[in-house]
């Protein structure tokens, strides 16, 4: 306590309402911006509304960042007033922290501490512009946004009782986090698809953000009000307040109706007893407590749900490498039953042991992670399979021990579920690979090392003993009250669609996809909606299970997957989301019973039905391959109908246990684990928005050669991002592309969007990595195995195709228009079918021939054709039909790979190959691109005559832009060299 007792006494130099802290903050701030934005807008209005695309009167509203920017004298106006803002907004956070610090309470100090962080920041970005440092400025930007979502649900928190500022700020705080979504929107219109207008809209919203902003800070004013701010001369030196040298010691008082803070000479102490002050402690908005150690219960939990997801989503990759090499069954297939292990928790001696030595069959299913210190393919799937099928044991017989208390019961779902939210999220941020998987290592990308070591921490901590608290035992252990067999339907069901559709982002959106110009979601921008809409689907399920239980939720859920599966872009997207909302709700009163039953069959069968859903939909894709495949060749929409009939199933128990069991109110202790959760995963959705922001697509991208108006094309089956060592693939692609300076490349075998694939997309990290922009292909529901389109060029028009194929699998085609260097210029990309359908590969080769024939544009195929040179159907691809030449006729040795060409001055061909990267070469040619109409008759004659055309030329002949690159010449490097032919080979005719 202060020395100074009776405060009564001494001179008042200053006495004020502490809410004009709140208004000074809030007017001076308010008028920083303003007064950028009126000098901005009288003097450099042209300017500052012009953006990289467009300017008046197109855009006619400038955002934010072009007001306050470089330009003077408005960025003079703005930090100087900002400059004066720094002062209240420091004092506004100070008296926040006094009026909601409580003895034995972290939380207010963490808020403090968010909103000097945003303080601090602010200064940043308004001071180093991002002409001054691009970098440091954005990092100032993002730190800024991201400190504002703790600083906003911290202060609704941490609220008074003041029903005016509570509702104020639940407004304002809406309107904050719902403008995000349109002006996002409208960015990405602006910088993706180029729309006129949009980045004005944008600004509108981005405007919104400052006053919301500001006005959320400014509510303080009402919890301020009783709050006086007194400024004292305590030894009456000083004359009164005229005077304004104050020499002796002087006291800062903070008076409220409850208590009193003093500052002696700058030292900040309470004037109430420690007693007086809890006895009236100021009541939060959400009545909870903070607890480190509930913290870190949240954190380990999710974290060990988050193990549990990543090794069941890398189990289908290890099986999946060996039938590809088998080209058809392997044997190791039988790996996908790993999971049924719960079935032997139906022998009571099992059962027993497994409840009672939870920790170590925990620790146990972690040698999953060290596999991938494995380096023999057969061995790695067989410890993972070991590992999976364990993990499953335990997580059925630790919810089944846990049934009997509904709170444990409670957490340990969410931590199951929010684990698999987590994995979501972190498969993002890795561009659709999880960094602890086994095909990762250290260098494409893995972190397998530390994910253990958390792992092993989180394992320890998830299986300690700890107390039951806040509810009793309300279940009996292995309660059969409804049917266990349509629970363990309803599980089995439950886990494949949250496994095949919702484990990736994209997964959904590449459904949807059919090219440009973009009519629908992007992987990379859009992504968040489906995380969103799974955040919000899980919450609805924890707090109101028994409205997500019904059979009208049900309706919407199918619903939405009708939609999924019927249509394309943003409306088949939006079924998407539905069905994304539908799936987590349904998650925890479905997992919830399946807990109180018999764990043999709920999850033992339940895991066996989710198996055969697995083998079912590779069936329908692989039909060419396994037994009885052509019965059901093609049908994604009996999946999807399956899928939500098994759903079904369990929500016709959940009914039926509904309509028995009566409604109780939640514990506190309860609540409270439910509100740790919630922030777990508002920080997760945290995560995944700062990885999207980092991933944003730039779309400046250019080519290697641009002034020598060179395309270098290529064509590569990829084996579906699997090497031959089993190892990820994408790292090693990326260089092999990057240094032979490719340009537009065509991608074969490239859907990954299967369970049995990892649910990836190599085209992610390829089209970020070397600045490309990319058409996926045909989606997973097309049934195809994968064609992508990668270009430095615009893509300006792009259309999928699938060829004639009555026998075997399906033929994926694109056929895209890019805009090289201002001229047009066609690009298709075809996987033929296989050697064993002659009759579909001709059917093929009549549809692409015709195809190809009806642009009248320069073009260019990147194929896989199964043909030899100059027989067969060669001759259809090349011929008067499609006008094509081959890029080599001399090329003899050739049977999958083609590059073919028409309209365009081809210069280079090279074989380069593969390394163990995949099973085929990559194949490259040079095209030189013609600008003027001499140029284009030239091409013309060349068309010609055939040998004109194919004249070789010696590499010293070429200029400097045409030529590959020297470094795969010889030995090459990393195992990739120019072969066939020793170096690649050059065309010039005289």
């Amino acid at each position: 306590m202060s020395k100074y007792k009776d405060k009564d006494r001494g001179v008042a130099l200053l006495s004020f309402n502490a809410k004009w802290v709140s208004w000074a903050h809030t007017c001076v701030a308010y008028t920083a911006f303003a007064s950028a934005l009126v000098v901005g807008l009288s003097l450099h209005f042209h300017k500052i509304v012009r953006n990289q695309y467009y300017g008046y009167p197109d855009e006619w509203f400038p955002s934010v960042s072009a007001t306050i920017g470089d330009r003077y004298p408005e960025r003079s106006f703005f930090m100087v007033f900002i400059a004066i803002t720094s002062g209240p907004r420091f004092a506004l956070v100070a008296l926040w922290y006094l009026l909601t610090a409580r003895s034995g309470r972290t939380l207010p100090k963490f808020v403090a501490g968010m909103g000097l962080f945003r303080t601090l920041t602010c200064g940043g970005w308004t001071y180093v512009t991002s002409t001054d440092d691009h970098n440091w400025h954005d990092i100032f930007m993002i730190s800024y946004l991201v400190a504002t979502i703790p600083w906003t649900i911290g202060s609704l928190i941490l609220s008074p009782p003041n029903a005016k500022a509570i509702k104020y700020r639940k407004w304002i705080a809406t309107a904050f986090f719902t403008t995000i979504i349109p002006m996002v929107y409208f960015f990405i219109q602006h910088k993706i698809h180029r729309v006129p207008g949009a980045y004005t809209t944008y600004s509108f919203f981005e405007w919104s953000l400052i006053l919301y902003d500001v006005a959320f800070d400014a509510v303080t004013a009402l919890d301020f009000d009783t709050i006086e701010i007194v400024v004292k001369d305590v030894n009456g030196r000083s004359n009164g307040p005229s005077e304004c040298g104050v020499t002796g010691p002087y006291v800062i008082s903070l008076r409220t109706e409850s208590n009193l803070f003093s500052s002696v000479n700058g030292s900040v102490q309470s004037t109430t007893s420690p007693s007086k002050r809890n006895s009236k402690a100021t009541t939060s908005l959400l009545n909870a407590g903070f607890s480190w150690s509930e913290v870190c219960d949240t954190a380990a939990n999710i974290y060990h749900g988050f193990v549990f997801w990543s090794m069941l989503t890398s189990l289908g990759i290890l099986i999946w490498y060996f039938p590809l090499w088998y080209m058809g069954i392997s044997g190791y297939e039988a790996f996908v039953m790993s999971t049924i292990s719960p079935l032997f928790l139906g022998i009571k001696s099992i059962r027993t042991l497994v409840v009672r030595k939870q920790r170590y069959f925990h620790l146990l299913s972690l040698v999953g992670i060290l596999a991938c210190k494995v380096t023999n393919p057969a061995y790695r799937l067989s410890i993972v399979g070991f590992a999976v099928s364990v993990s499953c044991l335990s997580w059925a017989a630790t919810l089944f021990s846990d049934s009997t208390h509904e709170g444990r019961l409670e957490s340990r779902l969410m931590s199951w579920i929010t684990g698999f939210v987590l994995s979501v999220a972190v498969k993002f941020a890795w561009r659709t690979n999880n960094p602890m998987w086994p095909i990762m290592n250290a260098d494409n990308g893995g972190r397998n090392d530390l994910g253990l070591g958390l792992a092993v921490i989180a394992s320890l901590w998830f299986t300690r003993p700890a107390p039951l608290t806040g509810t009793t035992p309300t279940v009996t252990v292995g309660d059969q009250r409804g049917l266990s067999g349509l629970t363990a339907l309803g599980v089995g069901g439950l886990i494949f669609g949250l496994h095949s559709l919702l484990s990736d982002t994209s997964t959904m959106i590449s459904w949807v996809w059919e090219g440009y110009p973009v009519r629908g979601p992007l992987s990379s921008t859009h992504g968040w909606f489906t995380m969103a809409s799974m955040t919000a689907g899980f919450l609805a399920g924890v707090y109101r299970p028994r409205l997500v239980s019904t059979w009208t939720a049900f309706g919407v859920g199918c619903v939405g997957a009708a939609m999924l599966t019927l249509y394309a872009n943003w409306f088949g997207y939006y079924g998407a989301l539905i069905l994304a909302f539908y799936l987590m709700a349904v998650s925890t009163p479905l997992l919830t019973a399946a807990s109180q039953k018999s764990p043999a069959i709920t999850f033992g069968i339940g895991f066996l039905v989710y198996n055969i859903l697995v083998l079912f939909h590779v069936w329908v894709v692989a039909y060419a391959f396994v037994p009885g495949g052509p019965l059901v060749r093609e049908h994604t929409d009996w999946i999807m109908i399956t899928m939500m009939l098994l759903i079904g199933a369990g929500v016709f128990d959940l009914t039926s246990r509904n309509a028995r069991l009566r409604e109780t109110p939640q514990p506190p202790a309860q609540d409270r684990r439910r509100k740790y959760y919630t922030i777990g995963l508002g920080a997760i959705n945290l995560l995944f928005l700062v990885s999207a922001y980092m991933r944003f697509p730039t779309n400046d991208y250019k080519p290697y050669h641009e002034d020598s108006r060179v395309m270098t094309a290529g064509i590569w089956t990829v084996h579906f991002s699997l090497d031959n060592d089993m190892w990820s693939s994408e790292y090693r692609m990326r260089d092999l592309i990057k240094e032979l300076e490719i340009d537009v490349i065509g991608l074969l075998e490239s859907d990954l969007q299967r369970i049995i694939m990892g649910n990836r997309d190599t085209t992610q990290i390829l089209a970020e990595e070397l600045g490309m922009y990319v058409d996926y292909g045909p989606g997973p529901n097309k049934h195809t195995w994968g064609a992508a389109l990668l270009s430095k060029f615009p893509i300006v028009n792009s259309t999928h195709h699938l060829l004639p194929s009555p026998a075997g699998e399906l033929a994926p085609a694109i056929h895209a228009t890019l805009d090289m260097y201002g001229e047009l210029v066609d690009v298709f990309v075809f996987h033929s079918g296989q050697e064993e359908d002659p009759e579909d590969r001709r059917l093929q080769s009549v549809y692409l021939s015709k195809l190809m024939g009806s642009s009248p544009r320069p073009s260019v195929l990147l194929s896989y054709l199964v043909t030899k040179p100059l027989k067969g159907n060669y001759n259809t691809y090349v011929s008067q039909t499609s006008g094509m030449h081959d890029v080599d006729p001399s090329d003899w040795d050739r049977w999958c790979e083609y590059i073919l060409y028409k309209h365009l001055r081809r210069v280079g061909y090279a074989r380069v190959s593969r390394s163990t990267i995949t099973d085929t070469e990559l194949q490259v040619a040079k095209f030189v691109v013609p600008k003027t109409h001499d140029e284009r008759q030239q091409i013309a004659a060349m068309n010609e005559d055939a040998d004109l055309r194919n004249r070789r030329a010696q590499e010293a002949e070429i200029p400097d832009g045409w030529k590959f690159p020297a470094m795969f010449k010889g030995k090459g490097v990393r195992g990739h060299r120019y072969h066939v032919f020793k170096e690649p080979r050059y065309y010039k005719p005289l």
